[in-house]
C-alpha cells in the first residue's frame, strides 16, 4: 500500500488570479458570438496556452501526500497556475483512505482525488460521483504501457489517469557503514538473512528498523512486506490468484510467505534497530522508521523509492554517501527480479471546464517531465518522459527497475484488492499481526473472512 508521506501539509500561498495572469498574457477578446475567449499566454506562459480562458477559477485536491513530498507536488503545478490563473488547492490528510469515501458519501466530494489504491478508485466509481476523463487526457493515456491505463480502469472503463509510479522492492542502507563494517550488498535471499544474522551478532547494530505506523492507513508497511515474499517465492501467477482472492490468505502458499516475514522482520534478533522491540513497529511511523540507519544503530530498511523523501536536507544520496538502495532479492532465486509498484492516480469528482483543464495538464508528459527535474526521488512511468532526466541515482535505479522487460513486475495487491480489504481488514489485521502477535493463521482467516462476496 502506498499512501505516501504522512506529515503536517504546509498551506500553499494563495494566487491572485487575476493579477497573475495579466502578467502572463495578453488581454482577452471576443470570440464570434460574443463570449469572453482565451486570452493569449505569452513569454514563458505561451507553453500553457491550451488549458488558458478559466483565470479566477479554483479546484480543489485531496490526497494522502503529506509534507515533505506534498511541497513538491504543488510546486510542480505553480508555474501552470501562475500562468492559467487557475487556483489549485491542495489538502493532504493522514486519513484521506477513510474520509474520502465519507466526503463524497456526504455530497461533500473534492474537485480530485490523488488515489494509490486502484480498489478504492473502484468503490468511489460505485458511488456514481467520479467523472470520465475529457478527451485530452484519455489521449495523453497512449504515453503510458496498456496495463497502467487498466489499473485506473473499473470494468474496463477509463477513469483515473496515472501520476506516478514508484518501485517498492527496495534496501535502504548507509553504504559509509557497509564500508567500514565489511558489508557487501547480498545478490540474493540467502546472503541478505546471512548478512542480517551477521549483523545481528556483531554486538552493534540490529540488522532491520521498521515501522508500520501511518494514521488509519496504519499497517501497509506490512503489506508490502509479505508482498514482496509472495511474488519473491512463487513469481507473478500465484500473486495475481491472490490478488482476485482465488488463492486466500489462509492458503500454504500465503501463509508461508508470511511465515518468511516473521522470520524476518518479527525475528526479535533482528528488529527494532535503535527504537524498540518487534512491538513498536507498530507504533514507529514509517517516515520514521529509517532514522536509526544515521546513527548506525540500524543496517537496513524495506521501504519503498518514495521514501527518499524522508531523508534529513543535507543527506549524501548515492553509492558511496550516506544513504543509498539496492533491490530485494527474490526469496525463490528462480523467480527473475521480482519487482512490486505502485502508482497514484488522479480522479476527478467534477466535469467543470477549468478541473478538465487540470486534469489534461497533469495526465500529460509534460508535466510528468517537470515533475522529474524539480522532485528527487520521484518516478513516472510515462514513456514521453526523457529517461536522461533522472540525474538522481536512486531514480535512475528505480526507472530502469520499473521498465525493464525481464523483471517480474506486479501492481501492489493490496492497492488492487477490494479496498474493504486492501484498505482495510488487511491494514488492521496485519497491525494485530505486530502489535499484538495474533497469530499467522488468525490473521489470515480475519482477512478471508472480509473479503467481498
Amino acid at each position: 500500500m502506498t499512501p505516501h508521506t504522512r506529515r503536517r501539509l504546509l498551506a500553499a500561498p494563495a494566487v491572485l488570479a487575476l493579477a497573475l495572469t495579466a502578467a502572463c498574457s495578453n488581454s482577452s477578446s471576443k470570440d464570434d458570438s460574443g463570449s469572453s475567449a482565451a486570452p493569449t499566454l505569452t513569454g514563458d506562459c505561451a507553453q500553457f496556452q491550451q488549458y488558458a480562458g478559466h483565470a479566477g477559477k479554483k479546484v480543489t485536491m485531496f490526497a494522502s501526500i503529506l509534507s515533505p513530498e506534498s511541497d513538491s507536488l504543488e510546486k510542480s503545478w505553480a508555474d501552470f497556475s501562475k500562468c492559467t490563473g487557475i487556483k489549485i488547492s491542495y489538502e493532504g490528510s493522514n486519513d484521506f483512505e477513510s474520509q474520502l469515501p465519507v466526503r463524497v458519501s456526504g455530497g461533500n466530494a473534492p474537485d480530485f482525488a490523488i488515489i494509490p489504491q486502484p480498489g478504492l478508485l473502484a468503490q468511489m466509481v460505485k458511488t456514481g460521483k467520479v467523472a470520465k476523463p475529457p478527451a485530452q487526457t484519455v489521449t495523453n493515456e497512449d504515453k503510458w504501457s496498456p496495463v497502467w491505463k487498466t489499473y485506473g480502469s473499473v470494468n474496463g472503463t477509463f477513469y483515473a489517469a496515472p501520476m506516478s509510479a514508484n518501485m517498492k522492492s527496495l534496501v535502504w542502507y548507509s553504504p559509509k557503514s557497509f564500508k567500514q563494517a565489511g558489508y557487501e550488498v547480498p545478490k540474493t535471499w540467502a546472503e541478505l538473512m546471512g548478512l542480517s544474522n551477521r549483523i545481528a551478532t556483531s554486538g552493534g547494530a540490529k540488522p532491520w528498523c521498521g515501522g508500520i505506523a501511518s494514521g488509519t492507513a496504519t499497517g501497509w508497511p506490512a503489506t508490502d512486506w509479505v508482498e514482496q515474499a509472495v511474488l519473491g517465492s512463487y513469481g507473478g501467477d500465484v500473486y495475481d490468484q491472490w490478488v482476485s482472492h482465488k488463492i486466500k490468505f489462509s492458503d500454504a502458499q500465503i501463509t508461508g510467505s508470511m511465515k518468511t516475514v516473521a522470520d524476518w522482520m518479527q525475528n526479535p534478533a533482528f528488529v527494532n534497530a535503535g527504537i524498540g522491540d518487534v512491538k513498536s513497529i507498530a507504533t514507529t511511523t514509517f517516515q520514521d522508521a529509517g532514522t536509526p540507519i544515521l546513527t548506525n544503530k540500524c543496517a537496513m530498511l524495506q521501504q519503498a523509492s518514495f521514501y527518499r523523501a524522508q531523508w534529513p536536507k543535507g543527506t549524501k544520496i548515492d553509492p558511496d554517501g550516506d544513504i543509498f538502495a539496492f533491490h530485494l532479492p527474490a526469496v525463490n532465486p528462480e523467480i527473475k527480479n521480482p519487482v512490486i509498484g505502485g502508482g497514484e492516480f488522479l480522479a476527478a469528482f467534477s466535469d467543470r471546464p477549468e478541473v478538465q483543464a487540470v486534469q489534461n495538464y497533469l495526465s500529460s508528459s509534460d508535466w510528468a517531465s517537470s515533475r522529474v527535474k524539480t522532485t528527487p526521488g520521484w518516478v513516472s512511468a510515462n514513456q514521453g518522459v526523457d529517461k536522461s532526466l533522472y540525474t538522481d541515482p536512486i531514480d535512475k535505479l528505480s526507472a530502469e527497475a520499473l521498465t525493464d522487460p525481464a523483471a517480474t513486475f506486479r501492481f501492489d495487491a493490496s492497492d488492487l484488492m477490494p479496498a474493504a480489504v486492501g484498505a482495510g481488514q488487511e491494514w488492521k489485521s496485519f497491525t494485530a499481526w505486530f502489535a499484538e502477535g495474533q497469530s499467522i493463521q488468525k490473521v489470515a482467516a480475519d482477512i478471508d473472512a472480509a473479503w467481498p462476496q
